[in-house]
């Protein structure tokens, strides 16, 4: 909870529990008197509303009335300031809201060199903890508030706006951006977003994601430097982009594969050296066959044997013995599927079940 909201929320429920325990009171008080609930109810509600109908009941006798004045006391001072905390509440998270939306444009209005990240969706959200941890600006624009809520909840600069417009990017510094990465899962709305900013920003570097294979052309058409198909890309494409003539050397030095590791987080992959242990449930299988038994999980790239050799490009037939070194691309979130390579040392048994 925003700490600067927390009192006038906070008074604001007092102040509803405050007179509901003075209404369940004083209707308590006037049914153990003989009446009815409903009665009770209606009378109590007129009282604390200061509304004033009329008597349900003639009010005679002490105790009637010492409930009555009662409750006149004080439903009437819990309204009052049921009222003035709701008018609180209202008022300062309009304000807050004002001061936070200026604060948020002047930070976007500061940034240059950055990164403009059109749509916080899965992929969005992958980019943007990438670009967190590599310590580059960057500002989310996107229309949907519920998601633009998780971003502020993460502290990323947004903006609620259609990238599709060109107000949008202006606002968002896309004349000083160093780069903008639109990845909604609307080709047609990437293309125009492509187009938008290359417009005005001809030396921007323009990443767009693709869902249909024609759109590629499109979008390199528009002025896309690159083209992601995270939902059609194939396996000779992601050894197209990791693989070196010697992958173990290539593997050594990660400056040199930084830009196609960053390309296969972006696609929600991740990049494993790993050795198959003996007596893994793995061991002794083939390729075809440890991918089919890992729910193709992941997929091999290449294998080493455990002689020094360079290694070799992965064949579905190839078998891998114990002590071979594997390269392989896995889906982010199912390193479980890695466990089969390995043995689990305080009980001997295998990873995973063949």
């Amino acid at each position: 909870m925003n700490t600067a909201l927390g009192r006038p929320l906070r008074n604001l429920i007092g102040g509803i529990l405050f007179v509901l325990c003075v209404m369940a009171g004083a209707i308590g008080a006037y049914m153990s008197r003989g009446w009815s609930f409903g009665d009770a109810l209606y009378f109590t509600v007129l009282t604390v509303f200061t509304v004033g109908y009329g008597e349900v009941h003639p009010i005679t006798g002490p105790a009637l009335r010492g409930i009555t004045i009662g409750l006149i006391v004080l439903g009437c001072s819990g309204t009052i300031f049921l009222t003035g905390a709701l008018v609180q509440f209202i008022a300062f998270s309009q304000i807050n809201d004002i001061l936070g939306t200026r604060r948020m444009k002047s930070q976007i209005e500061a940034l240059s060199d950055h990164v403009i990240i059109c749509g916080y969706g899965r992929i969005g959200t992958m980019l943007a903890h990438e670009l967190t941890n590599g310590r580059v600006r960057f500002v989310i624009l996107d229309r949907d508030e519920e998601r633009l809520a998780e971003a502020r909840a993460e502290g990323f600069a947004c903006m609620r706006a259609d990238a599709t417009e060109e107000d949008a990017l202006q606002q968002a510094g896309v004349a000083r951006a160093r780069a903008l990465a639109t990845v909604l899962p609307d080709d047609a709305a990437n293309v125009f977003i492509t187009l938008s900013a290359r417009s005005l920003n001809d030396t921007l570097t323009i990443i767009a994601r693709g869902e249909a294979p024609s759109t590629e052309r499109k979008l390199l058409q528009a002025g896309a430097d690159r083209v992601v198909l995270p939902t059609h890309i194939g396996a000779e494409r992601i050894a197209e982009i990791i693989l070196y003539p010697d992958m173990s050397e290539a593997l050594r030095r990660p400056e040199e594969n930084e830009e196609a590791a960053h390309g296969l987080r972006l696609l929600g992959l991740e990049l494993h050296v790993l050795t198959m242990e003996a007596g893994s449930a793995f061991a002794g299988a083939r390729i075809q066959e440890i991918e089919r038994r890992a729910e193709h999980g992941f997929l091999i790239l290449s294998v080493q044997a455990r002689q020094a050799g360079a290694a070799r490009r992965a064949e579905p037939d190839m078998r891998v013995e114990a002590g071979a070194g594997l390269t392989l691309v896995a889906r982010t979130g199912r390193a479980v599927a890695l466990e089969g390579f390995r043995v689990t040392a305080r009980t001997g048994r295998t990873g995973v079940r063949g």
